[in-house]
């Protein structure tokens, strides 16, 4: 997921460059791995790229250098390729003219049109889609061979560029001498808008994947309209000419359903739809949810949004239980979103640097925790854990969005299966793994009714692949969904040497003995051992088993959920990694952690037990 901007002055003399930093501030929220703007100067391209965030990577000295009335940018997260400042966006080509893009979203053919380029001779040297889309583009306006191009060879270019690519794709491209282009996928998945500017030299333009963007950088911009699907905007170089053509006819328009779930701002406006509104709805529709699940007598005390995106739902929801609304859990605001963090143990442990209780709403209360989604489950468990230290006495957690149990292959980092907490389980499921009292879900229907009730004339579906497995562009298949789980599984694999280990005791070990059984409640790579593996070393596997007691032979389910527990003492154990490596771990004591393995079972790795210390 990614976020894009693109800015034209009328006043050759002016410079869009702390716009564009302005506008790519109010989209951070869209991507902190990285940042880029390119302008352009007196027929002279100037980029500044790099990974971080809109603050770390343009310094003063490095905005004053980026000079021109006509400039894009792009923040990142990255879904296709890796993590490099190499891949930061825009992409540039010299050939033909100098041409710059930044692309929003994500490309389901890439192999295909991979092998195309490598035919031409142009080669691709990241794995970036948004590279190969550039010299998709370049090509084509290379093929005509043209020492001056006109609008309608630019509209042409873009038709053999849509028909080529699959997938969703929101694009702006600065081609210089020549002027801006913008164009947005048949689907409309992706989000893209344009606004204008009055002033005594002429229109500016400002185009962006949120309107907050647009609002924010003068009180003279207005919002025009979104880019319509299959759509292509030319603008010259100072703004003379403002051209639209349809390239391609919409097929159906579907617009991405977990925009208005999470990514967007509150206070963006997306095709027609206010996404603050829409998120009043979900709260409304998951207030009927949660009564029809727990009853009209239901005994929760206080109602707790998960900061930031869920408190427009919370609030609502709050308003129709008729219960208290409070904040128990305050934000570190200089720590980015967790959902956007590369890697699941990254985001486990920022949960907490970013998220800390009020102890005082939590004590001898029964909580409705509020979040807009549940995916991972990492930040979940987390929070329902911070809830019971700081005195709750029930958590019931509610998903303002429904199970999310598919992977998303157009632009939204959810391209595992495996990595869901709710792939494969109900909610009762989902309950046990979180360690949570009860966890509702809005449902698929309500939600997609709170968004497109807003605007039924002009929105009527929605891309929903992530909660349905249904995918709008029809040409998903389960290779391919098989191929991303591979390559997934090698990235992480590559970065991560020693899987991260975790074990539960068999009993209640005394400072000598210790036996165990190896799981993952929090859905990480992880060891995994039973009975049947007595007397055998005990091996990494990255298996993903967040039940506690999928393996085991005959299991004593706890009283409560693990997670509810608070771990007192703990011993610290050192394991053999198969790399040759120790990994020192921390064993919990707690005796409800039970398992039928016999004493000693699946510990050959195990070669000291130190004292136990305090946890």
């Amino acid at each position: 997921m990614c976020g894009i901007i693109a800015l034209v002055n009328a006043d050759p003399d002016s410079h869009v460059n702390q716009a564009l930093v302005d506008g790519l501030t109010m989209l951070q929220h869209r991507g902190q791995d990285a940042a880029g703007i390119v302008t352009c100067h007196r027929n002279r391209l100037n980029m500044r790229k790099d990974n971080g965030t809109v603050a770390e990577v343009f310094t003063q000295e490095s905005v004053q250098h980026l000079k021109g009335n006509i400039g894009i940018g792009h923040v990142r997260y990255p879904t296709a390729g890796g993590s490099c400042s190499a891949e930061a966006q825009p992409f540039y080509t010299n050939y033909p003219f100098g041409i710059a893009l930044a692309h929003n979203g994500n490309l389901t053919n890439t192999a295909e049109l991979t092998a195309q380029m490598s035919n031409v001779f142009r080669h691709i040297n990241t794995g970036s889609d948004s590279e190969l889309l550039l010299n998709l583009f370049a090509d084509e306006l290379q093929r005509r061979q043209l020492t001056y191009i006109t609008p309608n060879d630019i509209f042409d270019a873009v038709r053999i560029v849509m028909r080529k690519c699959r997938g969703s794709y929101a694009v702006v491209v600065l081609i210089n001498r020549i002027g801006l282009l913008a164009f947005r996928d048949p689907y409309g998945i992706r989000p893209l808008c344009f606004g204008k500017r009055r002033t005594a030299h002429g229109t500016d333009y400002a185009i962006a994947s949120e309107s907050v963007a647009i609002d924010s950088l003068d009180p003279l911009f207005k919002l025009e309209r979104d880019v319509h699907p299959g759509e292509a905007i030319f603008i010259t170089m100072q703004g003379q000419q403002f051209l639209n053509r349809q390239i391609l006819s919409s097929p159906k328009f579907a617009p991405c359903l977990f925009e208005y779930v999470y990514f967007s701002r509150p206070d963006s406006v997306m095709d027609g739809i206010k996404v603050y509104e829409a998120r009043i709805g979900m709260g409304e529709k998951l207030a009927k949810r949660i009564i029809d699940v727990l009853g009209p007598d239901h005994d929760i005390d206080v109602v707790m949004p998960i900061p930031e995106t869920s408190r427009t739902a919370a609030l609502q929801c709050a308003h129709l239980l008729q219960r208290p609304y409070r904040e128990g859990y305050v934000k570190n605001r200089y720590i980015a979103r967790t959902f956007i963090m590369p890697g699941q143990e990254v985001r486990r442990k920022t949960v907490r640097l970013k998220l800390n209780t009020v102890r005082s709403e939590f004590y001898g209360r029964n909580v409705l925790l509020i979040d807009d989604s549940i995916v991972r489950g990492t930040t979940s468990i987390e929070l329902i854990s911070m809830a019971r230290e700081a005195g709750a006495k029930k958590v019931y957690f509610a998903s303002a969005a429904p199970p999310v149990r598919f992977a998303n292959v157009y632009g939204i980092d959810i391209p595992t299966r495996a990595e869901l907490v709710a792939y494969g389980r109900d909610e009762e499921e989902i309950t046990d793994c979180l360690g949570a009292d009860r966890v509702i879900y809005n449902t698929l229907e309500d939600i997609r009714d709170a968004v497109v009730s807003l605007n039924p004339d002009h929105v009527t579906i929605l891309e929903d692949s992530c909660f349905s497995g249904q995918y709008v562009t029809g040409d998903i298949t389960e290779a391919y969904l098989a191929s991303l789980e591979a390559a997934r599984g090698e990235g992480r694999n590559a970065r991560t040497a020693s899987p991260p280990l975790l074990i539960i005791p068999t009993e209640v070990p005394d400072q000598n003995t210790a036996s165990g059984f190896a799981d993952d409640i929090q859905a990480t790579n992880t060891i995994i051992a039973d009975e049947t593996l007595s007397g055998k070393r005990i091996t990494s596997s990255t298996s993903l088993l967040p039940d506690p007691t999928a393996l085991c032979t005959s299991p004593v389910r706890p009283p409560q959920h693990p997670r509810a527990l608070s771990l007192d003492v703990q011993y610290e154990l050192e394991l053999d990694n198969p790399d040759g490596n120790v990994s020192l771990l921390s064993l919990p004591t707690d005796p409800t952690f039970l398992s039928a393995g016999s004493p000693g079972s699946a510990c050959d790795a195990i070669h000291n037990i130190s004292s136990p210390r305090g946890g």
